[in-house]
C-alpha cells in the first residue's frame, strides 16, 4: 500500500455482506418498536445510546445536550449510556429486535452489517432532505454509495507507558523499537512486584483488541495486512509481528488473563499500576486522570520494528454517529447529529474527549493547554492513521476470526504460521 493509500479519505466506502447471526440479549428500557416519544404537551424525547458520555466523566456530555435541548425547544434527548462493550450488546441487540434508541453511537466495524440489515437509516438521504452541508465533514463512512456513519470525533492509540514503573525497572525513556520494548516489559517483570510489562486484550465476545493491540504492530512499521484489497495475513510484515508478540507471550511479560480480556479491563489494569504499558485510545485520558489522580503517565509512538525509519501507522478509532431506521422521530434525531458536528460544538466536545474533531473547521484547545496531548498532536502528524478493518465486511467477525486461531497458536495448540494460514482462508471467504 502506498501512502497516498495510507492516508486519511474523506469518503470510506464500506462493502460487503451482513453477519449471519446476531446475538440476543436484553435492550435496557425498549419495549416498543420505537425508542423515543412524544409527551403529552407535544414534546419529544429522543434516546442516543453511546459509550461517550462515561469516558468524557463530570457530565460533561448531558452539558452539551442541556445546551442541544435549550436551543431546539421541543426536543428532549435520554442518555443511554454504558461501556463500549455494553452499548455494542445492546445495539446489537436493537437491531434484532427492532427497538434501537433514535440516535446511536457506532463503531466503523459495525456499520457494514447495520446497513446491510436496514437497521441505521441514510443518513446521505437525512442529509439532502434537511439541507445539511456534508462539505464540512472531515469523512463520512458509506455503504453502496450511501453514509451510514458520520465520524464526530477520532482517536489516535498510542502507547501508554507508567513512569514509575519504567523507572524502577532502569528504564530511561519509553521504549521506540521492539527490541526496546521486549526489554522494558522484562525488567518490569523482573521488578517482582506482580506488574506486567504489557497488556493485551483478546477477548472473542469483544475483539477488537485484534485491531488495537495486535495489528497496530504491523501498522506501527508501515506494514498491511491486505494486498489489493484482499486479505495477505502471510506477509513477513504480519508474521513479523505476530512471532514477537509469540515471543512476549512466551517471556511471560503480557499480563495474565488476556484471553477473556476487554478493553476496559485493559485500562483498569494500566490505571492500577498492574503493567507498565498498554496500546490505548487517547479518549481514556480523562478516566485514567480521574480514576487515579496520582499516576504518572506518557504517551509514545507504538514501537517500530528495528531500523525502520519510515512513517509509522497509527492506529485510530471513532466516536461514529448514526440515525435508527426504526426512529419515528428522525427529522429531531438528524438536529441532534448537525448540533454535534457543528464547528463550536465539535471543537468543545474534541477538546472534551482529547480526540480530533470530525468538522474540518474545529480546533480543539487540548493541543495548547496539555502537554501530553501536545504529544499525541505531533505523534499523529508525523505519522499516518491506519486502520485497516473501517471498511471491510463484517469487520468484526474477521477480528474474531483472527482471536480465536492467535490464541491457539499463543497457548502452543498450533504454530503461529498455521495460525496465520487458517485466518487467511477463513478470511478469504468472507470477501
Amino acid at each position: 500500500m502506498d501512502n497516498s493509500g495510507r492516508r486519511r479519505r474523506n469518503v470510506i466506502k464500506l462493502v460487503g455482506v451482513a453477519a449471519a447471526a446476531t446475538t440476543l440479549l436484553a435492550m435496557a428500557g425498549c419495549s416498543s418498536s420505537t425508542s423515543g416519544g412524544t409527551s403529552a404537551d407535544g414534546d419529544v424525547t429522543i434516546e442516543f445510546a453511546q459509550w461517550w458520555e462515561p469516558e468524557l466523566g463530570d457530565g460533561q456530555f448531558r452539558g452539551l445536550m442541556d445546551q442541544f435541548e435549550k436551543e431546539n425547544p421541543g426536543i428532549k434527548v435520554d442518555l443511554v449510556s454504558g461501556p463500549y462493550a455494553s452499548t455494542k450488546e445492546q445495539l446489537f441487540a436493537g437491531a434484532a429486535s427492532g427497538t434501537m434508541p433514535d440516535v446511536v453511537g457506532l463503531d466503523g466495524a459495525w456499520v457494514s452489517d447495520f446497513a446491510k440489515q436496514g437497521v441505521i437509516a441514510d443518513l446521505s438521504k437525512l442529509m439532502s432532505d434537511s439541507g445539511y452541508d456534508e462539505s464540512q465533514l472531515a469523512s463520512q463512512i458509506k455503504v453502496d454509495g450511501s453514509t451510514y456513519m458520520i465520524p464526530v470525533v477520532n482517536f489516535v492509540y498510542p502507547m501508554f507507558t507508567n513512569d514509575a514503573l519504567l523507572s524502577q525497572a532502569g528504564v530511561s525513556a519509553p521504549p521506540s523499537t521492539r527490541t526496546e520494548f521486549a526489554d522494558a516489559a522484562k525488567k518490569i517483570k523482573a521488578l517482582g512486584t506482580d506488574a506486567s510489562g504489557w497488556v493485551l486484550p483478546l477477548s472473542l465476545e469483544a475483539p477488537n483488541g485484534v485491531q488495537n493491540d495486535v495489528m497496530s504492530w504491523v501498522w506501527a512499521s508501515g506494514g498491511s495486512m491486505l494486498k489489493d484489497g484482499q486479505p495477505d495475513l502471510t506477509n513477513k510484515d504480519v508474521t513479523s509481528a505476530a512471532d514477537y508478540i509469540q515471543q512476549l507471550w512466551n517471556d511471560g511479560v503480557i499480563a495474565p488473563g488476556s484471553f477473556t480480556m476487554k478493553e476496559q479491563d485493559k485500562v483498569e489494569e494500566f490505571t492500577n499500576g498492574r503493567v507498565g504499558m498498554m496500546i490505548d485510545s487517547l479518549a481514556h485520558i480523562n478516566l485514567i486522570r480521574q480514576s487515579n489522580p496520582d499516576l504518572t503517565f506518557s504517551i509514545s509512538a507504538i514501537p517500530a520494528e528495528d531500523g525502520f525509519t519510515g512513517e509509522r501507522g497509527i492506529p485510530y478509532a471513532s466516536w461514529g454517529i448514526g440515525v435508527a431506521e426504526n426512529s419515528e422521530h428522525k427529522d429531531a434525531a438528524f438536529k441532534l447529529v448537525q448540533f454535534l458536528m457543528g464547528k463550536d460544538v465539535n471543537s468543545e466536545l474534541s477538546t472534551m474527549a482529547k480526540a480530533f474533531p470530525g468538522n474540518t473547521e474545529s480546533v480543539p484547545t487540548f493541543v495548547q493547554d496539555d502537554e501530553l496531548f501536545k504529544k499525541a498532536f505531533d505523534i499523529y502528524k508525523a505519522g499516518y492513521p491506519a486502520n485497516e478493518f473501517t471498511g471491510l465486511p463484517v469487520a468484526e467477525e474477521l477480528m474474531r476470526q483472527f482471536g480465536t486461531q492467535f490464541q491457539s497458536a499463543l497457548d502452543g495448540q498450533q504454530s503461529m504460521s498455521d495460525a496465520l494460514k487458517k485466518t487467511q482462508d477463513e478470511w478469504t471467504s468472507e470477501f
